[in-house]
């Protein structure tokens, strides 16, 4: 925003600027800055369909999964530590943190070893795939660096007294503006309706904002002249502010005995003389735009500015079109930022809740997998979200080992908290050596009967020192026994848990040969797809299994296939394979 002609003015007779590293000249806000000297950068998020506003405003800025990020971006293809940005000798860079799926600028995916990568206004940053979350790399947020200054500026210079409430009023809200970038919201507003009384000479001010999950409007702020807070908004003209809401137009009433069709009842009760009711509506422009967008009409009321007294008529000469059109827009402004400064937080707050579930889930959900004298299990499990609805577990016991693996519908916390559950059910049955039918049933029942819209698809196998196998398959992706060079695939099935409560539940028998092993998959890495939305299938992990010897392998296949494109789903992939050391022996 230009910054007044008066304190270019002002500061030319004092000799310099106030801020050392700053220069102004004619009317607008020309700076010069040492080379050296970081300079924050204004940024646009752009990611799931949301657009954030975000100023880089320290370095190193730190990007990735993990909570104490300086940007959390909470997809399963975002490393923990994912990239970072700093400024040196005067210059933005960019680093790939060695992250899984890489960091791109500008369609280009960085090589982690060739060292940072210099930044520059108008970059695109993408992280995770090259369609990846945006981060858009903008001009140079000089104001927000300089705020405090400009702050000090504006209560030590002196103003002419033609249009210096306007003046003023248009500095104060800028710096308000930038100053809600950084917090302090309440304040803000306070100081809002605090300036606006001193302007206008009004006795009451009271700041509303619309609920947006309602629509009703509250009061966030309330002030009298003199500067007390005021509890509740008793005797305001109720009808100026519906009105000023419903047609998104300013509503001034300077005198309101000579109002045209008489006073409301609440002008009546209250006995106000005059009222300033001005909606705050939302601002429309393009990130990176020099110029400030003006609000249109038609723009969303956030809230409302309304004033009143009511001793006296009031008179508005010292308040121009000029003040209320900076008010109407500015002060909009200020209730955008704050809503994204409320909804940043409440993010931020779920971002760390989420990755304490997820460590609570991951420590449930760690396998010690056993030492068999005559199986080997391997296991992998890559949630798509922070949390994820697939889990496995083994159970030995004297009669052998048993293993399940199960997919929850959904994703996320509701299909993680399900699978934790279930985890702990199948546990105990298995633990109690129950019969793989009841442990099907037990399951079945249970989620039947809490009718949470849910169901999960189950193998549960039991594997004796002899070789015999048997198993339930529960909807889920058909295990593949391979041997020999020959995959086969294990055909019994039946239906998942938690859709009939009457379901019954069979149990199949096979003899696993010597040096063979089983492949158990959830549906996450059969409908893995690529860029061009192809799916891995039955086919491909049929062959990977005929393939590769080892299940890292065939988990490899599956990611290379992949190439770089975000998960869809939870992946789990389990390696049983029985080799009888005590028959080789005799051998």
């Amino acid at each position: 925003m230009p910054l007044p002609q008066a304190v270019h003015n002002r500061q030319c007779e004092l000799g310099q600027p106030k801020h050392p590293k700053l220069c102004y000249t004619g009317g607008s806000s020309t700076m010069t800055m040492a080379e050296s000297t970081f300079v924050p950068m204004k940024m646009l998020l752009e990611d799931r369909g949301n657009r954030v506003p975000r100023t880089l405003d320290h370095v190193p800025f730190t990007i990735g999964r993990l909570t104490d990020r300086s940007l959390v971006l909470d997809h399963p293809f975002i490393s923990r530590s994912h990239a970072q940005i700093n400024f040196i000798d005067g210059q933005y860079f960019l680093e790939d943190l060695r992250s899984t799926h890489g960091t791109y600028l500008n369609g280009r995916r960085l090589d982690p070893m060739a060292g940072p990568q210099q930044l520059n206004a108008g970059d695109k940053l993408r992280f995770g795939s090259s369609d990846g979350p945006l981060l858009r790399f903008g001009k140079p947020d000089r104001d927000v660096a300089s705020l405090k200054d400009l702050m000090g500026q504006m209560q030590s210079i002196a103003m002419p007294s033609e249009g210096s409430d306007l003046e003023k009023l248009r500095w104060f809200l800028e710096a308000a503006r930038k100053l809600n970038a950084v917090g302090a919201v309440q304040e803000v507003l306070q100081s809002l309706v605090e300036i606006t009384l001193d302007l206008t000479q009004m006795e009451r001010g009271y700041v509303y904002l619309r609920d947006a999950a309602t629509g009703e409007m509250s009061m966030a702020v309330g002030l009298t002249l003199a500067g007390e807070k005021l509890a509740d908004d008793r005797g305001v003209a109720q009808s100026a502010i519906q009105q000023a809401t419903r047609t998104a137009a300013e509503f001034i009433v300077t005198d309101t005995l000579s109002l045209d069709g008489g006073m409301s009842d609440s002008m009546v009760a209250g006995s106000i003389r005059t009222v300033i009711c001005i909606p705050l509506r939302s601002r429309h422009g393009d990130f990176g735009s020099d110029e400030d967008s003006k609000p249109e009409l038609g723009g969303e009321v956030r809230g409302v500015l309304y004033l009143d007294s009511r001793l006296k008529a009031g008179a508005l000469n010292e308040v121009d079109s000029g003040l209320l059109e900076t008010i109407a827009g500015e002060a909009a402004s200020l209730i955008e930022n704050a809503s994204l400064a409320r909804a940043e937080e409440a993010a931020r707050r779920y971002r760390e809740e989420l990755n304490i579930a997820a460590q609570i889930q991951q420590g449930l959900m760690t396998v010690q997998i056993p030492d068999i004298p005559y199986a080997r299990i391997n296991a992998r499990n890559v949630p798509c979200k922070d949390v994820g609805g697939d889990f496995f577990d083994v159970v030995v016991d004297e009669d052998g080992v048993s293993l399940v693996i199960t997919d929850v519908s959904g994703k996320g916390v509701s299909a993680a908290l399900l699978a934790s559950t279930l985890q702990g059910l199948v546990y105990s049955q298995l633990a109690a050596r129950q019969p793989l039918e009841q442990v099907a049933r037990m399951c079945n029942r249970f989620i039947c009967a809490k009718d949470i819209g849910k169901y999960a698809t189950m193998i549960v196998l039991k594997l004796t020192r002899s070789g015999n196998l048997q198993y339930i398959n529960c909807g889920h992706v058909m295990p593949l026994l391979v041997g020999e060079g020959v995959v086969e695939k294990l055909t019994a099935t039946n239906l998942p848990v938690g859709l009939l409560p009457d379901a019954e539940y069979e149990t199949a028998y096979l003899k696993m040969p010597q040096n063979s092993r089983l492949i158990l998959v959830t549906d996450g890495v059969t409908e893995a797809e690529n860029p061009e939305g192809e799916f891995f299938g039955d086919d491909r992990l049929e062959g990977a299994a005929s393939q590769f010897e080892s299940m890292t392998e065939m988990f490899d296949s599956v990611q290379r296939f992949m190439n770089g494109a975000p998960p869809t789903d939870d992946c789990t992939m389990i390696e049983l394979r029985y080799h009888d050391r005590r028959t080789e022996s005799r051998a």
